[in-house]
């Protein structure tokens, strides 16, 4: 009995006085905001996203790609100008504290729109919202961004797909999506209503 009892004494002295194993750190999960702002710290010449709690680092946009939308900026400027509008190469949308971070291709803005700071406008303010498909984006752009573009009353959300050769247009906006959609092959006339009311011939987004 006097073995047992020994025995015993020793586990509780071990369990009282025993540390944690320097070799098993406690493990904080970090907020997908944290994680998103924290790539933008440390990387701050990338355009760095928050899609669906994922931190995207957008590749560098090739010549194609730019050359796209500097074509379709352009062939808006006129309106933009008649209108005190803005075109926007590279702003943050912003939906809410702790929801997604998008940075579109290009998001037209009327002259002074409400602004979260000085490099996140909030999202119900765009006008439209662009963005060209590079081979990294495909889901993200045609599938997960219009639903949460549509949630945070973005108007107009236009996909451009060099890839597809096809342009869709996304508008009227509600909380499960987009009610409308148009899409057209790359090089055809596409009409933007309310409020832009123009026809957009995307063989101009080729020239």
């Amino acid at each position: 009995m006097a073995r047992l009892v020994v025995k015993r004494k020793h586990s509780i002295h071990r369990f009282r006085r025993s540390p944690l194993p320097a070799s098993k750190p406690v493990e904080v999960v970090s907020p997908p905001v944290e994680l998103w702002a924290y790539a933008v710290e440390r990387y701050p010449e990338r355009r760095i996203e928050l899609v669906d709690g994922r931190v995207v680092i957008k590749p560098m946009p090739g010549k194609i790609h730019n050359q796209i939308v500097f074509a379709l900026l352009r062939v808006l400027m006129p309106l933009l100008a008649e209108r005190a509008w803005e075109g926007w190469g590279d702003i943050t949308l912003f939906f809410g504290v702790h929801e997604d971070r998008f940075r579109p291709d290009l998001t037209v803005v009327p002259r002074e729109p409400r602004m979260w700071s000085d490099d996140h406008v909030h999202a119900d303010e765009a006008l439209m919202v662009v963005e060209v498909v590079s081979p990294s984006s495909v889901q993200d752009d045609h599938e997960y961004k219009p639903g949460r573009c549509a949630k945070g009353k973005v108007p107009l959300y236009l996909v451009i797909d060099p890839a597809q050769e096809i342009v869709r247009l996304l508008s009227q906006p509600t909380e499960d999506g987009y009610d409308d959609e148009v899409k057209v092959p790359l090089g055809e006339k596409l009409s933007l209503p309310a409020p832009f009311d123009l026809v957009l011939d995307t063989a101009q987004l080729l020239a």
